[in-house]
């Protein structure tokens, strides 16, 4: 069962994602707050995905981001936001969010979501990819991810790739033929010679490397 605690400062959107999440046999939500009380709630609750609002009143989705990421297994933690939040997306990513979602993403979009962090994945939302692909990389930037990737073996390539297509580990051990312990190797690996970056930096450097099918977006 995959425990989800949902962070936001309005109720009728936390109870609208309880009912979303609730028909999922797999999901089961936790615990769901504001800010002020978050970051206890929901280590208390040991969720293993939260759906955190990045912008509240009272304390802001980035500082309960921190607080989160600060624990010493902290959960995966998505953002939830609007178009008009460009201005937090590339902190909240820098700060270790694993991923990015729309407050009125589809039902079915959601879950998947939520199943693809619990194992490890991220997840980008298409809707706010271009805000934050652009904030993340300079031009500068990209070219030092294409020169970062040049520099990786090329077992360590195809599982950035992978990563760039949002797979958790167990997808990607399974797409590879390769154990998900092996796999994990070559993902800590990989992270560390791209500077220490987590899996939604490094599926963006993957993106821009042109690994991802389809070539940079």
């Amino acid at each position: 069962m995959i425990r989800v605690a949902v962070v936001d400062d309005e109720r009728l959107v936390r109870s609208g994602l309880r009912m979303i999440l609730g028909t999922a046999q797999d999901i089961e939500t936790v615990a769901d707050c504001g800010g002020a009380e978050a970051v206890d709630t929901v280590l208390d609750s040991a969720a293993d995905v939260v759906l955190l609002d990045i912008r509240m009143p009272d304390v802001d989705g980035l500082t309960v981001l921190r607080g989160l990421r600060a624990a010493p297994e902290p959960p995966a933690v998505a953002m939830l936001t609007t178009f008009d939040a460009q201005e937090y997306l590339t902190a909240a990513l820098r700060e270790g969010a694993a991923g990015f979602l729309l407050k009125d993403s589809d039902p079915e979009q959601l879950v998947r979501a939520v199943r693809t962090l619990a194992e490890g994945g991220s997840v980008l939302d298409p809707g706010v990819t271009r805000a934050v692909i652009g904030g993340f990389l300079t031009a500068e930037d990209q070219a030092a991810a294409v020169r970062a990737v040049q520099a990786l073996t090329p077992r360590e390539s195809e599982v950035l790739a992978l990563l760039g297509e949002g797979l958790g580990n167990a997808q990607i051990a399974e797409r590879m033929g390769l154990a998900p312990s092996t796999v994990k190797d070559h993902v800590r690996a990989l992270l560390g010679k791209l500077g220490g970056l987590n899996r939604v930096q490094a599926a963006i450097l993957a993106d821009r490397a042109g690994l991802v099918a389809g070539g940079p977006r």
